[in-house]
């Protein structure tokens, strides 16, 4: 059975060397002093290794059931909530108001991806309860507030969203759920919503669904949408769960992986709701917790990837398979480990390179958002605004296909389900697809994104590259092997940018056919900066004589890696893009 232990050192790298957290003027981050981080970072990887791992495999093979109207979670489950709620990690980034311990998103981002590479299924229940924590923290009325917060960031309460309907996922205009409005100012809201996580489960008292729906007479399309909150059980006037709402639970999806969670079709047969912000404005408030949800989706596939890379990398230290080719290696053993080929070493980088990587853009990230909601910083704002579709996209993406390398390093006994290979590549799989399947993130990214603010955002990016470049250009070593790599894959991006904004007014296509490359594309210079600043880090951190020279020289030759065999795929994205839309559109629908 696959095992996991928490890269508490690498994440203290990140924070404390690379992002150097702090010294900035974030407020907040002063107190984020390494004992401090160290302190919380031992401890939830202590509860990922010891209580949430061990449940994985229980909560894949015994899945979810629904018995009576009432869902039943895998065995252990609700323990382990339990001991997570009590522990307050359910509330550590939320609002002291309402019990939250207040911290900064960086550490809640942390521990999110220790906690979801130990268990992702089972994570998504107190994952959609902080999204619906967020939505009505940011729109909700002062009573709203009062009545739902301190029960949901503390789990007692978890929450959901309710977005898609049989017959719509992505064009949400087409939705069918219906509000009708009453004397009392409550709503009655009837529909089916299908593909909603954690809809319903026995770990808490109450589930608090934010559900879209249209309020006759409204506006057509996806301006008539509304957003209203629909509790399982009405709340009393003394703040506890009374009688049961017209809702009601119509099946458990059957799905690839994530088995730990109930996925539900949702019925609302005239059940109350409560408007949440204004009539009609309901995207606005759901996107609140969409741009949260897709930034934890990404560090989702991240997890999956780096848990994966974990196990494989010890599977290829201890399997004994064949002869090095340059010579025996065990020369006392039948075989030398898997770990000496050359193949198995390129597959184990590419996942070492991508997972460190990730780890370190996923939490640049953070920062940004902790700059942005903690400081009212406009240009961070714009800048996590413009990374969330790479963070979703490429993370999921590569995170998957490296859940496949580590699978292949077990060669047969990686397909063999006792192993517990599968498992990492079948969770993973729907991280690509949910909060906006991938092909839509690459949309929003080269059709709302790019240009948004009249493309600040992006320029910003360009320039802080740029600068990067220019200050630590003295130091030839990491001029050849980090920075000139970069500088050219950013030039690389810089050009795509420059083919959509002269081709693309006048031919949509030619933009969107391009863009998920381009969401690649950005994504490998995103890793590519990361793994130039670790490597500015590493090599100080040796010239000031640091004890562990082979973590900080590991690093380095990792970046380097990246570099020369990663980064490169930027040039095949940059020539695909400016091919243009003619190859992707020159078939009629009929000779497909």
């Amino acid at each position: 059975m696959p095992t996991y232990t928490a890269p508490v050192k690498d994440m203290q790298f990140v924070i404390h060397e690379v992002l150097k957290a702090s010294e900035q003027d974030i407020p907040g981050y002063d107190e984020l002093d390494r004992d401090f981080t160290a302190a919380i970072l031992d401890e939830a990887g202590k509860i990922s290794s010891e209580v949430i791992a061990p449940l994985n495999v229980v909560g894949d093979q015994e899945g979810v059931t629904l018995e009576n109207g009432v869902v039943r979670t895998p065995k252990g489950f609700k323990d382990a909530f339990d001991q997570l709620r009590e522990g307050g990690w359910t509330g550590l980034d939320c609002d002291p108001e309402y019990g939250g311990q207040g911290m900064p998103y960086i550490l809640a981002t942390a521990t999110g991806e220790m906690f979801s590479a130990a268990n992702m299924a089972f994570m998504m229940y107190p994952g959609l309860t902080h999204g619906a924590y967020s939505a009505i923290h940011a729109h909700g009325s002062d009573e709203q507030k009062q009545t739902y917060l301190p029960k949901m960031v503390s789990c007692e309460w978890t929450g959901t969203m309710n977005l898609t309907e049989p017959h719509c996922g992505t064009d949400l205009g087409l939705m069918r759920t219906k509000a009708e409005p009453q004397d009392d100012g409550t709503y009655k809201i009837t529909g089916q919503k299908i593909f909603i996580s954690a809809g319903d489960h026995d770990m808490s008292d109450n589930v608090i669904h934010l559900v879209l729906a249209k309020i006759p007479g409204g506006p057509d399309g996806i301006k008539g949408v509304s957003l209203f909150i629909v509790p399982k059980f009405i709340v009393k006037d003394d703040n506890t769960p009374g009688e049961r709402n017209s809702l009601s639970v119509g099946k458990i999806e059957e799905k690839m992986g994530i088995h730990g969670n109930a996925t539900c079709v949702m019925n609302y047969d005239g059940a109350t709701g409560y408007l949440l912000g204004e009539e009609h404005k309901g995207m606005r408030a759901m996107f609140t917790m969409m741009n949260e949800a897709r930034m934890g989706v990404g560090m989702q596939g991240l997890s999956q990837a780096a848990v994966a890379y974990e196990n494989a990398l010890a599977y290829a230290k201890d399997r004994l398979q064949g002869r090095a080719i340059t010579g025996a290696e065990n020369p006392d053993g039948p075989a030398d480990p898997l770990i000496v080929h050359p193949d198995i070493r390129r597959s184990l980088m590419d996942q070492k390179s991508f997972v460190e990587g990730a780890r370190a853009f996923g939490m640049w990230g953070a920062t940004l958002i902790d700059r942005a909601h903690r400081k009212g910083d406009k240009q961070a704002e714009g800048l996590i605004s413009l990374m969330t579709p790479v963070i979703k996209g490429f993370f999921t993406d590569e995170g998957y296909d490296m859940t496949v390398l580590a699978q292949q390093v077990y060669g047969g006994h990686g397909y063999i389900e006792e192993w517990g290979m599968s498992q990492f590549t079948r969770d993973a799989r729907i991280a690509m697809i949910y909060e906006g399947a991938n092909g839509v993130q690459a949309l929003d990214l080269v059709g709302r994104k790019l240009a948004s603010d009249g493309g600040k955002p992006a320029m910003a990016f360009f320039e802080e590259i740029k600068t990067f470049i220019k200050e630590n250009s003295d130091d030839e070593d990491l001029k050849a092997g980090f920075l000139d790599p970069l500088k050219t894959a950013s030039k690389q991006l810089q050009e795509a940018a420059m083919f959509f904004m002269q081709n693309g007014m006048k031919n949509p296509n030619e933009a969107l056919s391009g863009s998920y490359d381009f969401m690649h594309l950005f994504g490998h210079v995103c890793l590519g900066y990361m793994w130039a600043r670790m490597a500015v880090a590493s090599k100080a951190a040796l010239a000031a004589g640091a004890d562990d020279r082979d973590f900080y020289e590991a690093k380095i030759a990792t970046g380097r890696y990246y570099m020369a065999r990663r980064l490169p795929a930027c040039a095949m994205h940059v020539a695909r893009i400016t091919s243009g839309a003619d190859p992707v559109m020159a078939l009629d629908a009929a000779n497909f």
